[in-house]
């Protein structure tokens, strides 16, 4: 069988030609190295013990398992099973819905996934930066930070319901153009037509994109490569200038100042001590004038730029010009998206901002500074470096409400805010109590650390030591001053536990909130994706190896166990010490021990 990563680097070769049109494909989907590698993929992930509507999870997975999937689809009775409907909280208190495919039909899709990823993330734009390899919503946020100098307003886009209303007729006649395989776009259909389940009860799909599904993301992001493409014909067309015109109180300050300059020059060697100090502070005062007067003429209708990001359904566009010019952007937007789409673009949140004030960006408010700052440029002259510069702030309610979403904070009845203990973390042990606070004040600073007012989260983490230090007073029942003195070291806060080898200490995050100038990798946005050859995971291996782990067999037919999390694990049985000492969430096993394990008469 061919190694899957060298048909995913030939797909990638080919689909630098944008007439290359693709076909068998579909033949790609009998590769059991293909399943290995997709299921190498997903296994750790928790979600996967989920049990979907055919009421299986990832557990017991094997090789009969792929055998089975492939057999149905060489002859296509293959059909995904609807997906298991369930809601999850919203931060505004609504509920969003989410679907939970059953793990065959993830393990199908994974495949398919990475072979449309080799197809079509070389032709993504630039300015798509959801749910591809490398870019995150902190690439998309730096893009806007590095690109949008200068702007004059902000058209804050809104599709209505995007991933509910994707046409599939639209989808399938994109993905046509450049795939001809038949059989592949009949399985893309029996994805978009699977349904889901809601309360026992079967919706068809008639548009979206499968709920929870793994190609989701992409197929949307193939869906709305049109929109890029769109925007970057029209910012071509709607470009205007070469460069701005230079502002004539300026260029007026400017002679001033030369011709200051040049007479001081000329007549320097017989100014008495008391003229130089005159001369010198008349100039330092006509160069101050001249900082504070705009280079460029504000206003001026000659010079036109767009600037635009997108992350999944989420775009600003940045525009040098007119309130007018972005209403005319606004309705050709939502034409397009209309006719061309079959998408609503919400008027009442498509905002138009200026770029004075703020507009909010992925949970990030940005906004151009009309500072007056000034400081030495790159060639050591001064000047006002950050006019007109685009800036990322954190939205103040983001940790507020964050500390209301943990119960760390209440307020008194005179309006107070205090710090207070989460009883619902009482019952946990101190390990478990300081990790997950740690995580939640990790979660939220790895999130707005690119905003200049990082360091707000200073009152974040106020609120969330004492809310620590209440939670473990109230689980002992000693006041904070107690809890401090138990668990303070040489003024840190750290837990101590035991471990193979030895006692160590987990500190409560003390690590700051400073702003990070530079994203997590440098060349997440200028190196061409590629496929990485790399080795088969210790999964994998263990899987192909024809041995149980348990009773040491040699058999073909074997499965994989899964467990959900590790600390699950109570180390009563041999089985669940031999997990636990090797830090492993599975365990290969044969059909036998896997049966007796699940009957509880393994050991």
């Amino acid at each position: 069988m061919r190694n899957p990563d060298i048909v995913l680097s030939n797909l990638i070769s080919k689909s630098k030609d944008k007439n290359y049109v693709f076909d068998r494909l579909y033949r790609n989907l009998y590769n059991v190295e293909f399943y290995l590698k997709a299921y190498s993929q997903l296994h750790a992930k928790p979600g996967n013990m989920t049990k979907g509507t055919d009421n299986r999870t990832i557990d017991g997975f094997s090789i009969a398992r792929i055998n089975s999937l492939i057999d149905s689809l060489k002859n296509e009775t293959y059909q995904p099973k609807p997906s298991k409907r369930v809601y999850i909280p919203k931060a505004n208190g609504k509920k969003r819905p989410l679907g939970i495919p059953s793990f065959d039909d993830k393990l199908v899709q994974e495949v398919v996934r990475m072979i449309l990823e080799a197809i079509y993330e070389g032709s993504f734009h630039e300015s798509s930066h959801g749910f591809r390899p490398k870019r995150s919503c902190h690439t998309a946020l730096d893009k806007v930070r590095k690109t949008f100098t200068g702007v004059r307003w902000f058209i804050e886009g809104d599709i209505e319901s995007f991933f509910d209303n994707i046409d599939h007729h639209v989808l399938i006649n994109i993905i046509k153009k450049r795939i001809s395989d038949q059989k592949f776009l009949r399985l893309l259909w029996k994805f978009l037509r699977a349904g889901f389940v809601d309360e026992w009860k079967f919706h068809k799909t008639y548009s979206g994109t499968p709920q929870g599904g793994i190609i989701s993301p992409l197929l949307s992001n193939i869906y709305l490569n049109k929109l890029d493409e769109y925007i970057k014909q029209y910012a071509s067309k709607f470009r205007q200038g070469i460069k701005r015109t230079v502002n004539k109180e300026y260029k007026k300050s400017a002679h001033l100042v030369y011709w200051h300059r040049k007479k001081l020059k000329l007549v320097w060697e017989t100014l008495s001590d008391e003229e130089k100090k005159d001369g010198i502070k008349t100039y330092k005062q006509l160069k101050r004038k001249l900082l504070e007067v705009n280079y460029n003429e504000p206003m001026d209708s000659s010079y036109k730029r767009i600037q635009y990001v997108r992350y999944a359904d989420d775009f600003v566009i940045g525009v040098i010009g007119s309130k007018e010019d972005c209403l005319k952007i606004k309705e050709d937007l939502t034409v397009f998206l209309k006719e061309s789409l079959y998408l609503n673009l919400s008027q009442d949140k498509t905002l138009i901002t200026h770029s004075a004030n703020k507009a909010r960006f992925l949970g990030y408010d940005i906004t151009v500074s009309r500072s007056s700052h000034k400081s030495t440029d790159k060639t050591g002259a001064l000047a006002r470096t950050q006019n007109m510069r685009c800036k990322l702030y954190m939205p103040e309610e983001k940790w507020i409400n964050k500390l209301k979403e943990y119960k760390a904070l209440k307020i008194t009845k005179n309006g107070q805010w205090k710090a207070t203990h989460r009883n619902y973390l009482i019952n946990n042990d101190e390990l478990e109590i300081i990790s997950i606070f740690n995580a939640e004040i990790l979660g939220i600073y790895n999130y707005y650390k690119l905003a200049l007012n990082s360091y707000r989260l200073n009152s974040f983490y106020y609120f969330m030591k004492y809310s620590f230090l209440r939670t473990l007073g109230a689980k002992y029942r000693i006041s904070v001053a107690k809890v401090f003195s138990k668990i303070g070291r040489n003024g840190r806060i750290g837990i101590t536990y035991e471990t193979i080898k030895g006692t160590r200490i987990r500190y409560f995050y003390d690590g700051g909130f400073k702003r990070a100038r530079r994203i997590g990798y440098s060349e997440m946005d200028s190196q061409p994706y590629t496929i990485k050859y790399h080795g088969r995971t210790s999964l994998i291996e263990r899987l192909q190896a024809n041995q149980c782990e348990m009773c040491r067999e040699t058999t073909e037919s074997l499965e994989v166990h899964h467990v959900r999390k590790l600390k699950d694990l109570k180390g009563k049985t041999v089985w669940e010490q031999k997990m636990m000492a090797r830090r492993r969430k599975t365990m290969v096993l044969c059909v036998r021990c896997h049966r007796k394990l699940h009957l509880g008469k393994l050991d």
